[in-house]
């Protein structure tokens, strides 16, 4: 579970995934440029400066910060076989005491998109913060059409709990989104999805 220097790694069959490093830029910035196509429509807009060396090292900063006061996980996901950077993942906003919640964000980069990589990254986040991080609930939402994210988190387990009105800025646009969750104790059965 634990790495050199005592950061947190997470290994699956076919991944590693660890906190963000100085090194890791040109391989972020490359897949970041070379998926934007893809990545655009889903996320929030891109800063000016989102794909210079300064942004990634704030970045870099920040994800030290966040897991050094267990209020975030934020992880870089690579291919265990050959190294390749594929993509990242964060558990951010937790939230301790009665809620012991926390809320799940991803991206794979375009060339590694249908390969399960992603749905294997969440179930490594997932048990860990069931078990090693004693969370109870783990959020997460998507843009309603974003068929590929939806089936990923029902293929990992999460199930569908409504829409959110606004939720977040996409693209430059305040949009709806359709909420997910996993619970560690899940009694409910399969849900039905407002597709």
């Amino acid at each position: 579970m634990l790495g050199l220097r005592g950061k947190l790694r997470l290994e699956t069959e076919r991944l590693t995934l660890r906190l963000p490093q100085h090194t890791d830029f040109r391989a972020w910035s490359e897949l970041r440029r070379q998926s934007a196509w893809f990545l655009t429509p889903w996320e929030p807009t891109w800063s000016e400066d989102h794909l210079t060396r300064r942004a990634f090292t704030n970045r870099v900063s920040w994800a030290a910060r966040c897991f050094k006061a267990d209020t975030a996980l934020p992880l870089f996901i690579f291919r265990t076989d050959d190294s390749a950077f594929l993509g990242a993942i964060t558990l951010d906003n937790i939230r301790r005491g009665p809620a012991q919640a926390g809320t799940l964000g991803y991206w794979v980069g375009a060339p590694f998109t249908r390969q399960g990589y992603m749905r294997e990254a969440i179930g490594a986040v997932v048990t860990h913060a069931f078990i090693h991080m004693d969370l109870s609930r783990i959020e997460a939402a998507c843009l309603p059409e974003n068929e590929a994210s939806r089936g990923v988190l029902e293929r990992a387990g999460f199930k569908y709990e409504g829409v959110a009105q606004s939720y977040l800025q996409i693209n430059g646009r305040w949009r709806n989104h359709v909420l997910y969750a996993s619970l560690r104790h899940d009694r409910r059965g399969r849900t039905e999805v407002g597709r």
